[in-house]
Formats: structure tokens, sequence, C-alpha cells
């Protein structure tokens, strides 16, 4: 089998004028191979493909699936705290569709709910398990594969797309993300596929793709509110410059894509804004149970400027630190971050320079280019906003732009490749190979531990590769494709051992990480829980990862203070990803970050003993929630531990005011609500705060109910009133 680097990539540049408004078909099949129709397509591929190239993809798609697929279940609910809301949606469509975090519907998660649909589906489907809520997010990855497979391969060769594909399926983060179930998987789903589909836009004009660029568009917002809208303006921006059709049509192109995303994220928006509050559950993460204050402001400029009403505290602007780490150009590339995604944008930013050098001379019209301008304008964009966002910010973000970095690799090399007899391509393509080389090295050197020897193996190879390239445009065919095959190599195994490291251990939390430790970053020497390394106050060991699976897990206690649900950052702790051991059936005391600190009860869930377990469930169908707790990932434990609703006092933060003293009060005058589960945190919220609704509810209990121990855990019976 031989593959093909140099199928000659394609443009619009013959099409006729911008005033018939259709560019002409892709001239592969303008040569005069006949289409062929969908289903035989989707077997057999093109016409104008090498025989090699379908089963080549659709082994790029079993291996994506095999390698997501592999250990998926030692992640356990992964993080609790939308698992939780998916078990509530696969009992109740009413939770389903707000997306409540118990069936009772009490109060939502802090962003909307379509990322949970298809994870609840699947429950409903195929009951509670860790497989039937992470399976769905690994369809989404090898779905995005696809996707940006099908839109390289339109302009390029097939092995461009082969290669845009692997570089996607073997990023760090995108191997975390979409084994996990946040919802950045159905993010980066949807713009690969809004992206995909403005090109399409671009080579033949037609009216459709904007629709459905604007249909992924408006979903995405529905998946993960404004993040969804940070490509618009560059897509926006090529199809109005680029696109082959009159510039009125241009207009009303762009002007139908809007009132599609206004139709596809709105209809969710304005149906939850009519409904009545008293008969829906509170909007998670807003101060005034509105979804639209949510979005515009935790959830939005909160994000960028740091000033997020019931959060725990923003970034360092300018250059700074901050509680998420420091704010500026290198972020990206920071201990923490660097090795998450950053591998390949080094490449991917001179071969987006490179192809748009390339194409200067071509037509407006320009598929080609436009393809760059799509993919690199939505990379640009992203990384901006990420590096100087002053707001909370995780590692597991950047997979957004994995979707977006493949496609520039993929596409950049084969058109370099192509033009590998010009001096300016083959030296292009060698600092592209030297540039990967040298930050591999990097970015392995920051794990001293980690294989040691592969960051030789990556420099050296990676270097040799770009001294063979610098010649490719002379050597033989076997020796040019030798010496790209090593810098494909070279290339890729960092990012790769870094993959099978992910997918090797399991992931719980809140905030999660791809890779081994790292010197300076989370979970390195000196590392912490926040990002940035700081860590909390008190120290605090590896973030990364062995993963403590919570589904039936026999461990007792919550104990700390500071945060919701017994965290608190003074006196530091341990592995906020879980150090324990796996709890699937097993024993033991709750540990570190879980229950001692690191803000355990904020950003991971308590472990549930066999005792506790069977308190709650004892009589639980005879009220409305089996227990309430401070914050989200406390009670979801609970609710996934026992099935049973379980209320989340104050949301995500414990800080959220709902319910109200006077609320809780009702419900527990109306004997809605059996347990209340002391946190140990006095009900603060976040910061451990003596004012907030959390408080009051916390005091108000403590006054006047029954305490009850069981095993190192305490309740308060709300159906007993506490002895004088």
């Amino acid at each position: 089998m031989t593959v093909h680097f140099d199928q000659p990539t394609t443009d619009t540049d013959a099409s006729p004028s911008s005033r018939t408004g259709r560019a002409t078909p892709e001239p592969a099949r303008a040569s005069g191979a006949p289409e062929r129709p969908f289903l035989q397509r989707l077997r057999h591929g093109r016409p104008e493909d090498p025989r090699w190239a379908r089963p080549a993809f659709l082994a790029l798609l079993l291996a994506t699936a095999v390698l997501y697929l592999y250990n998926l279940s030692a992640s356990g609910y992964a993080n609790s705290f939308y698992s939780a809301a998916v078990q509530a949606g696969s009992e109740s469509w009413k939770a389903f569709f707000f997306g409540s975090l118990d069936a009772a519907g009490a109060i939502t998660v802090d962003k909307p709910p379509a990322a949970l649909w298809p994870m609840a589906l699947s429950v409903r489907l195929f009951g509670l398990s860790s497989w039937a809520i992470l399976a769905p997010e690994v369809l989404m990855g090898v779905g995005t594969v696809a996707v940006v497979y099908a839109a390289v391969r339109r302009r390029f060769s097939p092995a461009a797309g082969l290669i845009s594909g692997a570089v996607l399926a073997l990023t760090p983060v995108a191997a975390l993300m979409f084994r996990f179930n946040n919802p950045d998987a159905m993010l980066a789903l949807l713009m690969a596929a809004a992206c995909y589909f403005v090109i399409r836009a671009l080579e033949d004009g037609r009216t459709k793709w904007l629709l459905w660029a604007g249909a992924a568009i408006g979903f995405a917002f529905l998946a993960k509110t404004l993040q969804a809208f940070l490509i618009l303006p560059p897509l926006a921006l090529v199809h109005g410059v680029c696109a082959p059709v009159t510039v009125k049509k241009r207009i009303g192109q762009l002007a139908a894509g809007l009132a599609a995303i206004v139709v596809s994220g709105g209809w969710w928006v304005a149906i939850v804004e009519l409904w009545p509050a008293s008969s829906r559950p509170y909007i998670g993460g807003s101060q005034n149970n509105s979804f639209l204050e949510l979005t515009f402001g935790y959830n939005g400029l909160g994000r960028l400027n740091g000033d997020e009403t019931g959060s725990v505290g923003g970034g360092g602007g300018g250059g700074g630190g901050g509680a998420w780490g420091e704010t500026g150009w290198d972020r990206l590339f920071g201990s923490s971050i660097g090795g998450q995604i950053s591998w390949l944008i080094p490449a991917a930013l001179i071969l987006l320079v490179a192809g748009l050098v390339a194409t200067r001379k071509s037509r407006r019209t320009s598929a080609t280019r436009g393809a760059f301008l799509v993919w690199g304008g939505a990379l640009l964009t992203t990384m901006l906003v990420f590096s100087y966002m002053q707001g909370i910010f995780h590692e597991y973000y950047t997979v957004a732009l994995a979707p977006y970095i493949a496609p520039l690799v993929g596409m950049g090399a084969a058109l370099l490749w192509e033009k590998r007899d010009k001096v300016w391509a083959s030296l292009t393509l060698a600092a592209a190979m030297t540039a990967t080389a040298a930050w591999g090295y990097v970015l392995l050197n920051r794990s001293s531990d980690y294989l040691p020897w592969l960051k030789w193996l990556v420099l050296v190879g990676g270097l040799t590769a770009a001294l063979g390239l610098i010649f490719a445009g002379r050597l033989g065919r076997r020796l040019a494709l030798g010496a790209a095959g090593l810098g494909l190599v070279a290339a890729l195994a960092g990012p790769a051992a870094y993959t099978l490291t992910t997918v090797n251990e399991g992931h719980t939390g809140s905030i999660v990480t791809a890779g081994p430790a790292v010197a300076g970053g989370r979970g390195g020497p000196g590392g912490g829980g926040m990002p940035g390394g700081g860590g909390f106050p008190g120290g605090g060991q590896n973030q990364q990862g062995q993963g403590q699976n919570q589904q039936n897990g026999n461990a007792q206690g919550q104990q700390g203070n500071g945060f919701p649900g017994g965290g608190g950052f003074p006196g530091g702790g341990q592995n906020q990803q879980g150090q324990g051991q796996n709890q699937q059936n097993g024993d033991g005391g709750r540990t570190g970050g879980m229950g001692g600190g690191g803000a355990g009860g904020l950003l991971n869930g308590a472990s549930v003993g066999s005792e506790a377990k069977k308190l709650l469930e004892a009589d639980a169908d005879q009220y409305t929630w089996a227990a309430a707790a401070i914050g989200a990932q406390n009670a979801a434990s609970y609710q996934l531990s026992t099935g049973d609703p379980v209320m989340a006092i104050g949301g995500f933060n414990g800080t959220d005011p709902s319910p109200t003293l006077a609320q809780f009060k009702k419900y527990v005058a109306d004997g809605k609500i059996h347990y209340f589960i002391a946190s140990g945190s006095m009900g603060g919220g976040a910061g451990g705060s003596s004012d907030g609704t959390s408080s009051r509810i916390t005091s108000w209990v403590e006054a006047t109910f029954k305490k009850v121990t069981v095993g190192s855990a305490t309740f308060y019976d709300l159906t007993q009133k506490a002895s004088s």
C-alpha cells in the first residue's frame, strides 16, 4: 500500500465569476468521475480516492474508539456534579429538560442542559453506570475526528485528512475530555461541525451550509453558553469576504445563519425565561434565578474580567497571577497547560502562515485559502480569549483548540509537501518540524521522571526529519517519504505518550488534567489545587490521578472547613482528582482532598459509606428529597449512591441563594426533606461566609433538629426536634 501525500491541492480559482453565485464542484469530480450515492460513498469513499483511503479512514475511527473506550469505567461517575444531573434526567423528563441536579427539581447545573441530554438518554436505555454516562462522550470524540477528516479531505488529500484526524485523536486533553462528562466534548464536536459547514459554503455558495453552521453554533450555546460564540467573528468575516456569491447574497446568508443560531439556541432559553419560576428548578449559578443573568454574568463577562458573583475568585490581568493562573500571551504554553494542548501549536501557526502565503495570489473565492482562514481564525480567536481571560479557567477548557490545530497541521503539511520542490516550502516544513521537536523536548523535560528517553527520541528524531525535509524536493520518493514519516512519528510521540497515560488512569472531580504530573504545574512539585501551580494554602499533592471511583463506595466521613462539603483551602490536602483507592464496592476512609481539605466538597464528591447509604434509603420514597446538602458535589455523591433525590443547597459553590431559609423551613414543615447532611463548613459556602443563605440554613438546622452520627458522617433528622 502506497500512501500518496501529494494529491494536488484544489481550489476554486477556476470557478466562474462570483456573479453566478456558485463555484464549480471539486475539480476531482469535475474531471469526469461520477459522484457515488451517499451510502456507497460512506462505504467505499469517493471515486477519485485511492483504494486505501476509505479503509484507512475507517481504521482511524475504529482506533480512536478503541483508544477512548479503553479503561473507561476507571473514572467511575467522573464529574459527579454532571452525573447527578444525568441520573435525574434519566428519571424525570422535567429534570431532563431543565438540567436539574435532582429528579425533584430543586436547582439546575450552572450550564444549559444540551450536553447532558445524550448521557441521560443513554442511562434511560442502559441503566446508571460509568459506561452509560461516558460512552456518549467517546462517540462525540470519534465524531469530531470524522468531521475534521472530512473537512480536510475535501480540499486536500486523504492522507492530509488522516494526519489531521490522528493529531486530534492523540491530543492529550482531547483524550481526557472525550472520556469525561463535562460539556466540552459536545462543544468541540459542534464547533468542528460549524467550521466544516462554513467551508462547504465557501466552496459552492449555498445558503443551506450557513444555516447548518448557525444551527451547530446555536446548539453549542445550549452546551456551554457564550463560549460557542468565540469563533463567530472569524467565521462571519471569512464568509462575508470569500464566499463565491454577490455581496448582497453574502449579507443575506449571514443574516440567515444568525437566524439559525437564534432559533437553534433560543428556543430553550425562551421557554425557560417564560416558564413560571415557581414551577421549575432554580437556575444554578445565577443570583436571581435568571438564565440570562447566568449567561451574561457568571458564564459570560465574568469569565473575561474575573467579576464572577458566586464563584471562587478570578485570575490576574495583564500577565499577573491569580487564583486561575497567570494571564498573558504565553498562558497556553505554561507548566500547567502546555502538556495538555500546545504540542503542535507552534507547527500549526507556522503552517497557517505558510498556507496563507502560498495562496496569496489566489482569487477572492479561493476555498483552499478560505479553509486556512476558517480554521486559523477559530484557533487565533479562541487562543486570544483563553490567554487573557481573568475569570475561572481550567486546563481542560483547551480541548476547544484541538479541532482547530489538527486541520491546520494536516492542511499545511499537505500543501507544503506538494510544493516541496520549492526551497521556501521545504524550508518551512523543516522549520515547523524543528519547532515541534524542540517544543516537544521542553514539554517532556518538565516531567523529568516520565519516560526520560522519550524527549531525546522526539528531539533527535524530529531534527533528523527536519534535515531530510529540507532536501525533500531533491531526494528520491522513498527517502522523502521516510523523512516525512519520521517527522510524523517524532511530532506525535510526545502527545501520544501523554494520551496513553491519560486513558490508563481514572479521572474524577471538577478539575481534571491529562498526562503525568509536571514541575510547576498542577500535581507537580510545589503544585497544588488551583491552576498555575500555586496550590491551596497548606500544599497539596498530585492532582493527576489515580481517581477515586465513587460508585457504591463505602468510605465514611466529611471533615474540614471552608468550602461546602468539608473542603476548605486552609489546611491543604491531597489529590482533588482522587488519590485514593478504587471504591466501586470497597471500604475505606475518605482522605486527602476528598474530605480533609483542598476544597474537597466543592471540587469533588464525597465517598458514601454503606451505613450512611442505608440510613438515607430508609423510607426515602415518603419524601421529595431523601436529604439536603450544602454544595452540589456533596449532594451529588449521596444521590448517585442511593438513587434518591438529594437537594443541593446553594448549587455548585453553595453560594446561590436557593433555597432561601424561609423556603427551606417550608419544605421541612411540609415533610419533603428527611435529612440534612452536615458539611463541617458551617454552611458558608465558598470561603465559609457566615451571612449566606447556606450558612443561615445550616445554623437553623443545627439548633433545631436531632443530630445522627453514622460512622464518621453526621446527619440531622429533619423530622425530629433536638432535645433541650
